[in-house]
């Protein structure tokens, strides 16, 4: 089942636009690799579950997938062939606001043939640009 809210403070909210790069959630701490969004945009929460089956099942259970992203902005439209003027729409869709640099889904305990697949796998199934990326050394 799709991710979204238990408890809103509000049913809709403007759509804003994305500007800037990620300043939290944008390095690996969870896993060894992640895949980073390297485009702004809207992820679905039906694109985050299916990023989530696609790489669970590329990994085979050599590995765990960890998400780092959750859908918190409801998004919504009109009916089609309505008239102008009749308010805001309902609410159709719940969807996570992604900057560049912005680290979605992490793997771990997985070697790195297994991870690059899974991270392929995940990254068909959202419309945006990502990246795999693997942990920074720490000193």
């Amino acid at each position: 089942m799709a991710m979204m809210p238990k408890r809103v403070k509000r049913r809709k909210v403007h759509r804003g636009r994305v500007r800037g790069h990620a300043t939290r959630g944008n390095f690996v701490h969870i896993g060894e690799f992640g895949l980073m969004a390297i485009e702004p945009g809207w992820i679905k929460a039906r694109q985050i579950e299916a990023a989530r089956i696609a790489g669970n099942r590329a990994l085979a259970g050599a590995g765990r997938v960890h998400i780092r992203i959750f859908p918190d902005k409801p998004i919504t439209s009109t009916p089609a062939e309505t008239r102008m003027g009749k308010g805001k729409g309902e609410p159709e869709f719940w969807a996570a606001v992604v900057r560049p640099g912005q680290v979605l889904y992490e793997i771990q305990g997985a070697p790195m043939e297994t991870a690059r697949l899974a991270c392929n796998r995940m990254a068909h199934k959202l419309g945006l640009a990502t990246r795999m990326v693997g942990r920074r050394p720490t000193v």
